[in-house]
């Protein structure tokens, strides 16, 4: 099994917003957690306002993947700060990210189980 090195989670989450930005798409940090492991949500905002949470995983081979954490169906606003609360909660080290997802794509490069 390979595993591919874990980067310095500030310096993650900063590379997913400027490679978020660089379309002009409106990319940001909504919670800082910890800056040397704390794990990273990203929100994937459509116009109309829902959302869909990706968080961290590893594929069966070890690599860095996403998972859609937050479900088949999206969340609307209401739905959405309660998740954000609740995993808040559980992992007080937990980075969010929000960034602007037509079709809910990732606008960074990332890995979808």
């Amino acid at each position: 099994m390979t595993t591919t090195p874990r980067l310095r989670t500030h310096l993650h989450a900063s590379a997913i917003l400027r490679q978020a930005g660089q379309d002009g798409r409106s990319a940001m940090l909504l919670r800082k957690g910890d800056p040397d492991a704390g794990s990273i949500l990203v929100i994937l905002v459509e116009r109309n306002g829902s959302a869909v949470v990706l968080s961290q995983t590893r594929t069966p081979e070890g690599e860095a993947a996403w998972l859609r954490a937050s479900g088949a169906t999206p969340l609307e606003p209401p739905e959405l700060s309660a998740y954000i609360e609740r995993q808040t909660r559980f992992d007080p080290d937990l980075w969010v990210l929000e960034l602007d997802a037509p079709d809910f794509r990732p606008p960074f490069e990332a890995t979808l189980l």
